[in-house]
């Protein structure tokens, strides 16, 4: 049996995504054995961020800094703007190095079910941006979820008054996916999208 504060410190890292409570447990136990450079390197390191943690005030990125390291780097693209749900997205495009351009975070998306509209969204953050000149290309990465694509479509229409192009990611068969393994869904948007061969 261990002391409140340790059980305390378990459940705090049984709510983190992916840890479940006997994840949680393993991982106490290895910081409890290595306290003196893996948990005080934690300790350090959740300290810092917690005290230098900023939201991007031009993208909406989280971030040490405003504006963040993306938007503060003259080598990106201004004039392409690559509109995401979360935080998360962001950092999965970045990761991938394929996109020159910045980014904007909406803070989530449309969902009549959830009660987000939207002004809850920072729709006119973009918006503005967009108007503010200087924006060839808005892509519109959301997920391929009912409610991302109708967060994809009222963008695209709120966008249509500006003189930019307005481009969506592809969706539909996975690299290396077998058609008898997808959803129709799946199936079905690639049969939509489908393009000449040559």
């Amino acid at each position: 049996m261990a002391s409140p504060e340790i059980e305390t410190l378990a459940s705090a890292l049984a709510r983190l995504p992916g840890l479940g409570p006997r994840s949680a447990r393993r991982a106490v136990l290895w910081l409890v054995k290595h306290r003196q450079t893996g948990l005080a390197q934690l300790v350090e390191a959740l300290q810092v961020v917690e005290r230098r943690l900023v939201e991007c005030s031009i993208c909406g990125n989280v971030d040490t800094t405003d504006p963040c390291s993306i938007c503060a780097d003259p080598r990106r693209d201004a004039k392409a703007i690559c509109v995401v749900e979360d935080v998360a997205d962001l950092w999965a495009l970045d990761r991938a190095k394929l996109f020159s351009g910045t980014f904007h975070v909406l803070g989530g998306r449309l969902s009549a079910l959830d009660g987000v509209r939207p002004e809850d969204l920072t729709i006119d953050r973009l918006l503005a941006r967009v108007e503010a000149g200087g924006v060839d290309e808005v892509v519109l990465a959301m997920n391929a979820t009912l409610e991302g694509q109708t967060t994809a479509h009222y963008l695209a229409e709120r966008l249509d008054r500006f003189p930019v192009r307005i481009t969506q990611l592809a969706h539909g068969l996975p690299v290396g996916g077998e058609l008898d393994y997808l959803d129709e869904g799946t199936l079905a948007q690639a049969l939509r999208a489908r393009r000449p061969l040559a």
